[in-house]
């Protein structure tokens, strides 16, 4: 294995390229210790010390550190190892560490989710929020629908009262605004429509 390019990334930081491997960071007191320099022909010894001694579990400490901050995602976890630039195989084996311990959860985290935002947000935006965070549709669905217990028309009420609407002298300009209004907030056109009817 040969160390190809060695070049500064910030804050006493080098990104370290090799010719048969993913490219990994190290500290520069890292580099001063095991002696590296651009070219130089390594064992596969020192090359697995780097890669999964020294990088892998900073890549495991990484992931428990932005657990600890809060609860996240597969997918949100994946994207936070993958900024800090960690080899893929590395990410893979931080997250299968975590998910052994069941530090990270997707379907706790989705049923949490619906749990704590289901009086504020509406089945529409609960979904688009879970699946934007990388949970799957099917876990998703099961979670709005064993952790739901908010009518989406009440709700809809509430959103209306908060923006102070009006619904016997609204005008027509009104009506849409509030209507655009719920629609963004991920609400179907029906229960829009029901509740506006209903209020006239």
């Amino acid at each position: 294995m040969i160390i190809t390019e060695i070049k500064p990334c910030g804050k006493g930081k080098y990104q370290v390229s090799f010719d048969l491997a993913e490219e990994v960071i190290l500290y520069k007191g890292e580099m001063r210790m095991l002696g590296l320099e651009e070219h130089m022909t390594i064992d596969n010894e020192l090359f697995e010390q780097i890669y999964y001694e020294i990088v892998g579990k900073r890549a495991v400490k990484r992931a428990m550190h932005l657990l600890e901050r809060m609860d996240r995602t597969e997918e949100q976890l994946r994207r936070k190892l993958t900024e800090g630039k960690y080899p893929q195989e590395l990410i893979d084996r931080a997250i299968e560490y975590v998910e052994s311990y069941h530090y990270i959860d997707d379907e706790r985290y989705a049923h949490t989710f619906v749990r704590l935002n289901q009086e504020r947000r509406s089945i529409g935006r609960m979904r688009m929020d879970l699946l934007s965070r990388g949970i799957s549709q099917e876990l998703v669905e099961c979670a709005l629908e064993e952790e739901n217990e908010t009518s989406q028309e009440e709700l809809i009420k509430k959103f209306m009262e908060k923006k102070h609407y009006d619904s016997e002298n609204a005008t027509i300009t009104e009506k849409k605004r509030i209507y655009q209004f719920l629609l963004r907030k991920g609400f179907r056109c029906e229960e829009i429509m029901r509740v506006l009817r209903v209020a006239e």
